[in-house]
Parts: C-alpha cells; sequence; structure tokens
C-alpha cells in the first residue's frame, strides 16, 4: 500500500508485523516512484509460485 505522509509516499507492506505496524518498504518523492516500488515488490513476492 502507499500513503502520503508528511509529504512524501511510503510503501508499506499490507500485513502488519508482530508489533502491530506495518513493515516499511521505503519513501519517494513522487507517486510514480512509489507504484514502481511496490510493482518490484509484488514481482517478487510471487515469483516462483506455480
Amino acid at each position: 500500500m502507499i500513503k502520503k505522509i508528511h509529504g512524501v509516499y511510503m510503501v508499506l507492506a499490507e500485513a502488519r508485523g508482530q508489533d502491530g505496524k506495518h513493515k516499511k518498504l521505503g519513501t519517494y518523492k513522487t507517486m510514480a516512484e512509489a507504484r514502481k516500488r511496490l510493482r518490484q515488490v509484488e514481482f517478487f513476492k510471487h515469483r516462483g509460485k506455480k
């Protein structure tokens, strides 16, 4: 998921960790950069499954 926090776009994991928080997967200046990173995360998450 992508959220705008303090003027930057943060890519966060959908699932929450044991501490109840979402894992941060990067911060980006533009929405386009954040979407590109989210696509990369999803690609590697599903890679190798048949």
